[in-house]
């Protein structure tokens, strides 16, 4: 009984020894051996390893995942033209890939994660500091936004790698005014977009104006040319009138005359309350004595 007991010990310290023989490294951990407390190997390969159980060698895994760090609260910056903006941003990151990144990172922060982070925050809240205080707002928020940004990640990337991290990208997701001069910038935004309104609306008046003008010429040319159009027609029509009358009325001079006398008739007495003192023996009424009267050397008219 005791012998058996006394394998089950071996065995089972056999075991434990075993076991802290053998290690698994993640396909997302970094591994790093020690060695009576002194660096001795990183693993990057992910798998089953060995070791020498401890105090001889001892492992500690690092995350080598992409990692996030975002801004809490929107932090405040001074632009070249001296004006407060509040900056969100954001920082992907993860433990370099470099050979000697991971002994940097430990070094540097021991693995811990959480001094990683404010590490990591400081240096973007400083880039940040350095590239806008070198811009404008408007060129902080779109006219020189790409270069702006290049600027943060150069610097970003140059300080990181010191550290043993790699930055993945550093972005801004709002920039904005501070409360106190919002109100300010939204009343020089309203009074620059009314001066534009109204220099619009007085050049459209101007415009308005000169068409109108434009078209009351037209029309008055317009005008004059139809009427002399229609006088000028209206002459020919007369003389090609009148030279047909005279065609006509050439053929029998006596008729003419009738013809004459029965339309000046006819202008005269056109109303009723018309009136004429003439003498009758007169040659307007020569046409009304009796047929044929006009007529040199005519019979005296018939009686019916």
């Amino acid at each position: 009984m005791n012998r058996i007991a006394s394998f089950v010990v071996v065995a089972f310290i056999a075991l434990m020894l075993l076991s802290s023989t053998v290690f698994v490294v993640d396909q997302r951990k970094y591994a790093i051996v020690f060695a009576l407390g002194q660096i001795k190997e990183v693993i990057r390969e992910p798998g089953l390893h060995f070791k020498l159980p401890p105090p001889f060698q001892n492992v500690l895994l690092l995350d080598n995942r992409i990692m996030t760090i975002e801004t809490p609260d929107a932090e405040r910056f001074i632009t070249a033209e001296k004006m407060n903006i509040l900056v969100d941003s954001f920082v992907k990151w993860r433990i370099g890939r470099g050979e000697n990144a991971p002994k940097l990172y430990y070094v540097t922060f021991g693995g811990d994660e959480g001094r990683a982070r404010d590490r990591m925050s400081q240096i973007v809240k400083a880039a940040l500091n350095e590239e806008i205080t070198k811009h404008t707002v408007a060129e902080v928020i779109s006219g020189q936004r790409g270069q702006v940004m290049e600027g943060i990640r150069t610097k970003v990337v140059q300080e990181a790698s010191q550290i043993g991290v790699e930055i993945i990208d550093v972005r801004l997701k709002r920039v904005e005014y501070v409360e106190q001069i919002n109100n300010s910038v939204y009343d020089r935004m309203k009074a620059e977009r009314l001066r534009v309104a109204n220099e619009l609306r007085s050049t459209g008046s101007a415009e308005s104006e000169k068409i109108r003008a434009d078209a009351d010429r037209q029309r008055a040319v317009i005008l004059a040319e139809a009427y002399r159009d229609a006088e000028q027609i209206r002459g020919e029509g007369d003389a090609k009138a009148s030279a047909i009358y005279a065609e006509a009325f050439g053929r029998n001079p006596e008729f003419y005359k009738f013809y004459r006398s029965l339309q000046a008739y006819t202008t005269t007495f056109k109303n009723h309350g018309d009136v004429m003192v003439i003498d009758s023996s007169s040659d307007f009424f020569k046409y009304l004595k009796g047929a044929g009267a006009g007529s040199a050397g005519a019979s005296a008219p018939a009686k019916k």
